[in-house]
């Protein structure tokens, strides 16, 4: 790599803010350290989205990291490498295993869960409508966690004796301040919760994802369908594309509004469409602001002569690139849903750009719309800058979010 010496990532992620700047202040490549193993941080958005386009950029460590597997072994995050899935699959493996999951999230699939969605969160806001006046209730508790949750573990068809668990190690996913023993031992208990779900829907199949995966699954090695593999991380690839970033986006959207009550006036009354926030939220705070890894399948020079070498990673810095005073200008800092582009990467750019887009928009404005409707006056139990970042460089929540409900509107 460059001379630069490398920025080594906070893995608890303290300073979101502070460490985009950072990183973007290095260049459009930033040389980082991640938990031990180097990579180019692409933090340009034209540079990025220039390489989420190019055929020599590849998310499939086997054929194209000259680290993996012998060097990464022990990497706490050798399971956002190792899965076989589309989130790591390169070329016509690609688009083999999109074309036989995309249509579960084709648009159509996705209105037809919006009842579902509607409903889940009518039954989380008569839960809230509990709390005893003045108390304080965890928003991401007892809302923007489990709301994504029950939509996903209905995709899915995962009964609630598995719910615990599922959650649990999903969690731990996203860790990354823990040690690469603990990161294998959550990989462990993932894969017995996936591996009991498969276990139950091939012994009783029901009208769900998981089925419809199995279904499309072939022997190893044979025709061009799932393997069982495949089946296992296509549901994590599922579960973590479509929890964890669904619960940040809630979470960052209720802080922004209720930071900026001028917006969420607009936004109840209807002069401001609530698609708007939630694009401004995925621009401003990014549910993942760092996801790991792509590699150079040979040598890619890039403008300012730097050339990132065949084998090398590189990570996709989607919160800095969304911030860059190039695409958004000197307040590009600032939360703005009346912005006119709200161009952002969050979902990523490309053969990759995520199936569940769509799905985490509904979830989003669903619950926006509909919460604060009941709870006109919804409020922050802390300032907002009292709040805990989750301990992490790859998710971008709070540990909790306390707030005071408020009295139900009346009719």
């Amino acid at each position: 790599m460059a001379e630069q010496s490398p920025h080594v990532l906070d893995p608890a992620g303290h300073d979101r803010r502070t460490e985009d700047a950072s990183l973007r202040a290095r260049g459009p490549l930033a040389r980082v350290d991640v938990l031990g193993e180097e990579a180019w941080a692409v933090t340009d958005p034209e540079l990025l989205r220039s390489l989420l386009l190019d055929e020599r950029v590849s998310k499939d460590p086997h054929r194209h990291w000259d680290r993996f597997p012998n060097g990464t072994a022990d990497w706490p995050l050798n399971l956002w490498v190792a899965v076989e899935n589309m989130f790591t699959a390169y070329g016509a493996e690609h688009r083999r295993l999109r074309l036989l999951i995309a249509p579960a999230f084709a648009a159509r699939n996705i209105a037809a869960l919006e009842p579902d969605v509607e409903r889940f969160t009518r039954e989380l806001l008569d839960d809230l409508a509990t709390a005893r006046p003045g108390e304080a209730v965890d928003l991401r508790e007892r809302f923007a966690a489990p709301l994504p949750i029950r939509v996903i573990t209905h995709l899915m068809g995962l009964p609630a004796h598995l719910l615990p668990d599922f959650r649990r190690a999903v969690n731990g996913v996203f860790a990354t301040n823990v040690t690469a023993a603990t990161a294998a031992a959550n990989t462990r208990d993932l894969y017995a919760t996936l591996d009991a779900l498969i276990a139950l829907k091939q012994d009783r199949p029901g009208d769900d994802l998981t089925t419809r995966l199995l279904q499309a699954r072939a022997p190893e090695g044979q025709g061009h369908r799932l393997t069982l593999q495949e089946v296992r991380d296509t549901l994590l690839l599922v579960i973590s594309a479509g929890y964890e970033t669904t619960v940040n986006l809630i979470d960052q959207a209720l802080v922004a509004l209720l930071g900026h009550p001028e917006h969420l006036a607009a936004a109840r009354s209807g002069a401001l469409p609530w698609g708007d926030v939630v694009e401004e939220t995925l621009r401003w705070q990014a549910p993942v602001p760092l996801l790991p890894m792509r590699f150079a399948t040979t040598d890619i020079p890039v403008a300012d002569g730097t050339v990132i070498r065949k084998g090398q990673a590189i990570l996709a810095a989607y919160s800095a690139a969304n911030r860059h005073p190039a695409l958004h200008g000197p307040d590009a800092d600032r939360f703005d849903p009346t912005r006119p582009d709200k161009t952002h990467l969050s979902f990523g750019h490309g053969v990759h750009l995520c199936l569940g887009a769509t799905l985490a928009r509904l979830e989003a404005t669903t619950a926006l719309r509909m919460l604060t409707a009941r709870f006109p006056e919804l409020s922050l139990a802390v300032p907002a800058d009292a709040l805990v970042p989750l301990p992490s460089f790859l998710t971008n929540g709070h540990v909790n979010l306390p707030a005071l409900v408020g009295p139900e509107a009346t009719a």
